[in-house]
């Protein structure tokens, strides 16, 4: 009889837990529609001032995500609030007005993962083949905005995504920042039957070392995009590919090894490109195109006025300006906004020792 009643205890202490989830539940349904409803009346205000091209407003987001994170009690993390917040904006966004966004194709990339995790899922998301046609979408108003590989912590910068740069007057709109894992995949069930492995060539690098350990012999082919060749390892017998688990769900494939990418940290940094400017949210990056004369001195003349303002500088590559043999342009990367004063005095003093001094943007840094 005692175990009975100690049962019933129990069942009376989860009923009434539940009845509270239940009403709790009831209220954020509630407050989440009293959210879309101020979503759609902030789309009227816009429409009726004459702005129709894009509600979406990467600085507000930042603001609304930064001042949620830093109220955020737990026991919830910092990252799942985020999460779920970004969600909600994107679904409330899509309501005003929703965002076409181009990424790296096909369906099942790292690019299109980097996509959602900066909008939400709530978007219009366009597959295009190639990083180039990703820039034309957005230049031709076809889309929004695009994200484009930039660097991966291993393999470094994706030139592709450099030299775009070098001919497209986009801007930088914000920064993604994506943990990447690689599996191998395959209709296969047994390793040593692998005959071919595909790849994007940035991950065939991110995986020399095991593919170097465990398949040795195997030809190895670059294509377009991680997800590309998990299509072609669906159709091509004793082949396999290395892409994200998205991909295999995506294609029908099974993992044959899982997390396969040499170094434990393998992070790859994604870009938001558009055609407005962003204004400041205080914790910026502001990234730039810099061609100088080739003279003695002409490097230190150029990173000089960063020092002398105390600018940060997050990261300098230099690229082929393919102007001329041996000419080239430096992409630099510094902390703050083009409008903070210093940056901008420092950026006034750049000006008088370059050739060209191309702002690609100023934007927030990326929020995990």
């Amino acid at each position: 009889m005692e175990r009975k009643n100690g049962r019933t205890a129990v069942d009376q202490a989860l009923a009434e837990l539940r009845k509270q989830i239940d009403s709790i539940d009831d209220e954020i349904l509630d407050l989440l529609n009293r959210r879309a409803r101020c979503a759609q009346r902030v789309a009227e205000t816009k429409s009726a001032a004459g702005e129709m091209d894009c509600f979406y407003r990467p600085e507000r987001e930042v603001e609304v995500l930064c001042r949620i994170a830093g109220k955020n009690p737990g026991p919830l993390g910092q990252e799942a609030v985020v999460r779920f917040f970004r969600e909600l904006m994107s679904e409330c966004l899509a309501l005003e007005k929703p965002l076409a966004v181009a990424f790296l194709g096909p369906e099942g990339t790292f690019t299109q993962q980097a996509a959602y995790k900066h909008f939400g899922h709530a978007i219009k998301a366009v597959s295009v083949p190639a990083i180039d046609e990703i820039f034309r979408a957005v230049e031709s108003g076809a889309c929004q905005f695009g994200v484009v590989p930039v660097e991966n912590s291993t393999e470094g910068v994706i030139t592709h995504t450099l030299d775009s740069f070098l001919r497209s007057p986009l801007l930088i709109a914000g920064e993604v920042i994506l943990r990447i894992h690689h599996n191998l995949m395959s209709n296969l069930t047994d390793l040593q039957e692998v005959r071919h492995v595909f790849s994007h060539q940035q991950s065939l690098g991110q995986c020399r070392g095991w593919l170097d350990h465990y398949l040795p012999k195997v030809e190895r082919t670059g294509v377009s995009s991680n997800a590309e060749a998990a299509r072609l390892a669906a159709v091509t017998p004793n082949s396999a590919a290395i892409a994200g688990r998205v991909a295999a769900e995506l294609y029908g494939l099974g993992i044959l090894a899982s997390n396969i990418e040499d170094e434990p940290d393998n992070t790859t940094r994604f870009l938001v490109i558009g055609r407005h400017p962003v204004g400041p949210t205080g914790n910026d990056k502001t990234s730039l195109l810099v061609s100088t004369r080739n003279y003695p001195g002409a490097l230190y003349n150029t990173l000089e006025p960063f020092a002398r303002y105390q600018i940060s500088m997050c990261k300098i590559e230099s690229r082929p300006s393919r102007r001329g043999a041996w000419d080239y342009v430096f992409f630099i990367d510094v902390e703050g906004h083009q409008q903070d004063p210093g940056l901008a005095e420092a950026l006034k003093v750049l000006e008088e020792h370059v050739v060209m001094l191309k702002i690609l943007g100023s934007y927030p840094r990326a929020i995990n």
